[in-house]
């Protein structure tokens, strides 16, 4: 995203955050643990968004990750509703899922309840970072998609 876009996302949010406003009140239960989350969450997909980058060969194939992978996940991931209302089959495919994590560690920042334990939830999710960190690193030593 370009800076030059960044007033109109800021005018958006706050737009959205006024009109919520008007709705309800907000409380937040752990500003720390929300900011650590999006740091952590941002990084993630950084990551993510790198690897999808490096393989995509036009910008139509930049695509197909968010649509076919990331937008199932986020639905599966518990946004919508507690895992704890799934049957327990479903709930063992669903801790398969590291959006999930990333969601209940938010959902426990913003309203301190969660399904999953906080710690786990962190760690899954550093777990992810390192994985994709090592990954990226591999493919950069290894030149796969430098274009000469």
């Amino acid at each position: 995203m370009s800076p030059a876009a960044w007033p109109a996302v800021w005018s958006s949010a706050a737009t959205v955050m006024f009109v919520a406003l008007l709705f309800t009140e907000i409380r937040i239960h752990s500003l720390a643990v929300m900011l650590l989350v999006v740091v952590l969450t941002a990084i993630l997909f950084a990551l993510a968004g790198f690897i999808n980058a490096i393989f995509a060969n036009s910008f139509d194939d930049i695509s197909i990750v968010p649509t076919f992978i990331l937008t199932p996940l986020t639905y599966l991931g518990g946004v919508f509703y507690s895992i704890e209302l799934l049957p327990p089959s479903w709930q063992m495919v669903s801790l398969a899922n590291p959006i999930l994590y990333m969601i209940n560690a938010f959902r426990y920042g913003l309203l301190g309840v969660s399904d999953i334990p906080l710690g786990l939830a962190f760690l899954i999710v550093c777990s992810f970072i390192l994985v994709l960190t090592a990954i990226c690193l591999a493919l950069l030593r290894r030149g796969v998609g430098i274009k000469t």
